[in-house]
This record gives structure tokens, sequence and C-alpha cells, in this order.
């Protein structure tokens, strides 16, 4: 018996969790509101992404297809996997995303897929969703794909035409683990087709001799995903290849999807199931790394094997590993100083900054600023406080570790 939509829709959505990386920040401003097409790529508005700035947005976050020709060890959709499956026709992901859109449900489409019959087939109709909600249906609202590097170079360039981001799963840490557990992929394709993808945004942006732009591409720019925890790669590995990733191909984000084993898996997968938390803290490794000026090295040298500390955020451990920096002294301070204060924000940084200038800072003002001085107290010293022996106490680490908790045996 032939699935409903809504049964396709529950199947569908659900395989789609696995997809981390959607966020729709960065794009171009564009909207219906001189009376023309539908749907916007802002405001408020099923799924929930955050963006840089906080700003909540709601995509329909769904396959096309779990149908999968393909067999990664790390995959639930896997042609091995004994899920049930199903396949909405391009006609019905563009009914889906209008009739959710005209119900304020959400703002955009956030649309990946297993690979049926052939990655060109695939993308051919990946793209022919995204053309005919922005040709036929005029639908100006946000639309994220996520594009298949085997497929042909032409159908990444539409794609890129009609999307405001496109992401390319680079899947593991290192080529090696690919080989291992994803060996119908190719490391070396997925990083061509992440580096054309970043060619065609740039040539976007030049205009021709006469002053004329070409069309945009891609305008919130590319990111990709990473699956944690599949392999035996460490933190050091996983961040130092987000690095070169951020250089090489000028990504907006690099998402981390913490690996679950699958429980029909057959596949030989090391024994290792990060929790969440070490996901959660390569995001905030992350974050050092494009927006503080960490380095992975420094980020990871923290432990000796190269992993993050699951207990403390990586700031915080990293000051508490180079204690003899501190305490700094806030009026006096530089910039780089400020920013690796366990507590202090970029925007608080700034507020410093701009304040001291004018007059000497006091401990109240930077609880006005935003600091969170119960974290920041015993790393500066300003004029009415200085922490004393606070910065080199024994048991400093365990003021901010959490509790050890009583678990229970049923």
């Amino acid at each position: 018996m032939p699935l409903t939509l809504q049964q396709k829709l529950a199947i569908l959505s659900d395989a789609a969790r696995y997809d981390a990386s959607c966020a729709s920040s960065g794009t171009a401003r564009r909207d219906s509101r001189d009376g023309k097409g539908l749907g916007s790529t802002e405001g408020s508005g099923i799924c929930h992404a955050y963006a840089p700035d906080g700003r909540c947005i709601s995509l329909l976050k769904i396959l096309m297809t779990n149908f999968c020709i393909y067999d990664c060890a790390y995959c639930v959709n896997r042609v091995s996997s004994q899920v049930e499956r199903a396949r909405f026709t391009p006609e019905e992901v563009v009914t889906l995303t209008i009739e959710f859109y005209r119900r304020n449900y959400i703002e955009g489409l956030f649309l990946s897929s297993g690979i049926v019959q052939s990655p060109d087939r695939t993308m051919e109709q990946m793209v022919q969703i995204a053309r005919t909600l922005r040709e036929r249906e005029q639908f100006r609202g946000y639309i994220h794909l996520k594009t298949i590097p085997d497929a042909a170079p032409e159908l990444i360039d539409q794609a890129g035409l009609y999307a405001d981001r496109l992401s390319i799963n680079v899947e593991l840490p290192t080529d090696a683990s690919v080989a291992a557990y994803a060996p119908e992929k190719n490391p070396g394709t997925i990083r061509g087709a992440m580096d054309k993808v970043r060619e065609k945004r740039a040539a976007a942006k030049e205009r021709g001799h006469r002053g004329a732009r070409p069309p945009r591409f891609a305008p919130a720019g590319q990111s990709t995903q990473m699956i944690v925890g599949a392999d035996g790669s460490s933190d050091a590995t996983i961040l130092g290849q987000s690095t070169r990733l951020y250089g090489d191909f000028g990504l907006k984000r690099v998402y981390y999807s913490a690996f679950s084993p699958i429980p029909d898996s057959s596949a030989k997968l090391p024994l290792i199931q990060p929790p969440l938390v070490r996901e959660h803290r390569l995001y905030q490794a992350d974050w050092l790394m494009r927006f503080y000026d960490f380095t992975a090295a420094e980020i990871t040298s923290v432990t000796p094997d190269g992993n993050l500390d699951l207990d403390l955020d990586p700031k915080l451990a990293w000051a508490l590993a180079h204690r003899a920096l501190f305490p700094v002294n806030v009026q006096r301070a530089d910039k780089a100083l400020l920013l690796r204060v366990p507590g202090f924000g970029t925007k608080t940084v700034q507020r410093i900054l701009s304040t001291r200038r004018q007059r000497t800072l006091r401990y109240e003002d930077l609880q006005r600023m935003g600091a969170l001085m119960t974290k920041a107290r015993p790393f500066v010293t300003l004029q009415g406080w200085t922490p004393g022996a606070l910065t080199d106490s024994a048991d400093l680490r365990a003021r901010f570790a959490p509790p050890p908790e009583q678990l229970s045996l049923f």
C-alpha cells in the first residue's frame, strides 16, 4: 500500500535529524513585501536552528528520500540498514514547503537526500525542487541544499543559483577514516566540489568590465558536516581539520555531529560513543578559533591525549592550564589577552576597551558590561578587586567542574 504524504513526512523528517548543517544567517536580504512573490529570508517564523546572531529560525528540514545506494558504515540510511524507507517526488516537496510557509510554520527549506539511481539523478531532482520554488512559486524564503559532490559540476552550479546556502559533507575527520567506513566516497572529489563552490562564490562577487554583476551564487555561503566519534580521531585532529577547511574553502561553518551506534549495525566501528557533551565542547572550541583567535593546537594542548576536557568549557580549561598569565589587569591588558579571560565575550571586551579610555573600571562596571564574573573573578584584577591567592589555589578547578552525581543502578 503506497505511503501517504503525511507518512512520508514523518519518516523523512525523522531521518533528516542526522543532518546538522543548517542555519540561515548570512544570506541576501530578500522578501515579498513589494507584493511580488512569497516568503522572506528574514524575520521570525520543523526544525529550529540558531543563527550566529542568536536568532531562532524555522526550517522545513527533510530528506527527499532515505533510500541510498551507498553503504557508509556510520549512516542509518545506508543500503544495508533495515529502516523504513520513503521517497518524496519533487512536486510533493514543493507543495509541503509552500503549504507549511502559508501556515506560518517555517521560514525556509533545508533539503538533503540519500543517493537514488545515481548522484546526477538525485541532484537533478533537488535542483528541480529549488528551481520550481523560485521560478514557478516565486518563493523568496531561505533554501539550503545539501549537495552531492559526485554529481556533475553543472548541476552544483545550478543549485547555487537557486539556493541561499550549499553544503557538502566531508563525512569524517581524515581521509583514512573515509576510506575505511565510507569507501564509496572520495575525499578528493569532496574537496574538489567544495573548491568549485568557493570559486563560483568568488566569481559572483566580481563585476564585469561594464560594471554588471553576475548572478548571485549561494549568497549565504557553504558549510560542511563532520561525523565525530565514528572513528578514533582525537579532538586535536578534528579541530585541525576544521582549521584547514575554513582556510581552504572559506566555509561559513563546520558542523559537528556526534555519532550514535546504529542498533542494527553489522559494521565494525570502533567502540567509541562520545556523549553529546563532546559535540558541545567541539562547537565551543570552534567558536574560540573563529572569534577569539585561539588555535586548535592551543585548545587541545590542555590534555595529554589531545581531547577536550568534557567537564569544563575549552576557554576555562585553557586558562586553568595557563595560570601564569593571570590575573590580568583589566585596565591595561591588550585585547588579545582580555579575549582569553573566562567569562569575557567579544562584546564585553569591546565595551571594556571603549570605557577604560574615559575612566577607571571597577568590578561593578564589568558586571554591567555583561561579564560572567563567576568565571572571570579568579583571572582578573582591577580597582576594588584582586583575586589574591584564588588564581593559584589548588581547588580552583573543583570550583568550576560539575559536582559528582550518584548514578542509578536501575
